[in-house]
């Protein structure tokens, strides 16, 4: 699902200004999950969770979106992917030495192989020479508020429900994107109902859903191995910009995708047990 959601930004951005598409989908799934939570009967989350909820909040729903949203505007999508593959290395790094994760070579060898991945598959789909580096330094921004943001959810989930987490993080993203709400207020009227439904479609689906089901996942899981598991989104999104924009993928974009999906897989692999010396009874 987020994979999808870069494909409906594109359809979107040129609509809607960086804060203001990044409000009109963080409001979409603030009322979607909002209501889920009056539907079940969930309380609020207890004051242990809340420093994790706050800094996840400002940082991943807030600032990552609406950097990205900006960033994408002076620079290429090939040059933003690279940029922002930068996440999960930051994820690995924060995790290891805030969280006491370590540092598992396997996910280290892993995450450098999806990275290179990630910079062909950039690299293929550049344009070149259209770069800023206003635009570079706003993609570098949310890299690195998605790293820390997501470093953020974990300790907050040690108090708190995946469905918690997400919930009131994302209305905590809403609440610092309102300064944007004159701008989607002018630009809703003008936009065609194509580029609406799809910043509804991004609440809903790449924000809503998907943000619960991966702090669900994060919860049972470390943090460095689920930044991992991100880097196969380049591949499908090659996938999906092929069928939705009829873009066909060049060989070197096929490439880098697939070197993506390999590095996720190496990062996932558990290291083999060290042999028992001969002779020794387990």
């Amino acid at each position: 699902m987020w994979a999808s959601a870069f494909v409906s930004i594109r359809a979107s951005a040129e609509y809607f200004g960086p804060g203001a598409l990044a409000l009109g989908r963080l409001l979409t799934a603030s009322v979607a999950l909002g209501v889920v939570l009056l539907v079940k009967r969930v309380p609020p989350p207890s004051r242990q969770a809340w420093p994790g909820i706050l800094a996840s909040g400002v940082l991943w729903f807030g600032l990552y979106m609406v950097t990205l949203n900006w960033g994408e505007q002076g620079v290429d999508a090939g040059t933003a992917a690279m940029v922002v593959n930068i996440g999960p290395i930051v994820i690995a790094l924060l995790s290891g030495w805030l969280l006491k994760e370590g540092f598992p070579p396997m996910l280290l060898v892993g995450m450098g192989v999806s990275f290179a991945g990630a910079a062909v598959v950039g690299m293929s789909t550049s344009k070149g020479g259209g770069s800023s580096l206003t635009g570079v330094l706003l993609c570098l921004v949310a890299a690195l508020a998605y790293g820390a943001g997501v470093v953020s959810q974990k300790p907050a989930l040690q108090h708190a429900s995946p469905l918690q987490v997400t919930t009131y993080g994302c209305f905590v993203g809403t609440a610092c994107t309102l300064p944007f709400a004159g701008q989607l207020i002018d630009q809703i009227p003008d936009a065609p109902l194509t580029a609406t439904l799809n910043m509804v479609y991004l609440g809903l689906f790449p924000t809503a859903l998907a943000f619960t089901t991966w702090t669900y996942a994060l919860s049972r899981t470390t943090a460095g191995k689920m930044g991992a598991t991100t880097y196969a989104v380049p591949a499908v999104v090659v996938v999906i910009a092929w069928f939705v924009l009829d873009e066909v993928p060049g060989w070197l974009t096929l490439l880098g995708g697939a070197i993506c999906l390999g590095g996720v897989a190496v990062s996932r692999r558990r290291p083999r047990p060290a042999p028992s010396p001969a002779g020794v009874p387990e």
